[in-house]
């Protein structure tokens, strides 16, 4: 299987609080993408770090969990996976990621719960988000079919 390589640019300029960075990935899909304290601790809109964590780790499960599906027979009519990735502040001082929450909906015909639970399993296993997570922090899931 051939290799890929996947690219992202962080700039930052300025110390933590009034600081800024911008984020640029090889695909053009970021380009230059704000981002800031506010943004990550505040709420202020933008982006962050942990929700672009959240939005790779969201988007990799699907294609996991679609590619598990059509292994066993089945063809997912939609699948919708919300992933909440938590930080924490340290009693130690700063911060660290301490879960990962997904909330996995699948639409598919013939398929019952129980068999949706452990194909959704399966497909975690072979999630290589899920996978590259699961080294420093417990991956929730919150699973149903529709």
């Amino acid at each position: 299987m051939p290799k890929f390589e996947r690219t992202a640019e962080s700039v930052w300029e300025g110390d933590l609080r009034n600081g800024a960075g911008k984020l640029t990935t090889s695909s053009g899909v970021l380009a230059d993408a704000v981002y800031r304290f506010a943004t990550r601790f505040e709420n202020e809109p933008g982006t962050n770090p942990e929700e672009l964590i959240a939005a790779a780790h969201a988007g990799c499960f699907n294609m996991a969990l679609a590619s598990t599906l059509k292994k066993k027979g089945y063809v997912p009519n939609r699948l919708r996976t919300t992933a909440v990735c938590t930080i924490e502040s340290k009693e130690s001082g700063g911060f660290e990621i301490t879960r990962m929450h997904l909330a996995i909906r699948g639409s598919v015909e013939a398929l019952d719960e129980s068999e949706f639970k452990e194909i959704v399993e399966e497909a975690d296993q072979g999630c290589p988000v899920s996978n590259l997570l699961r080294t420093s922090l417990r991956i929730e899931k919150e699973v149903s079919l529709a």
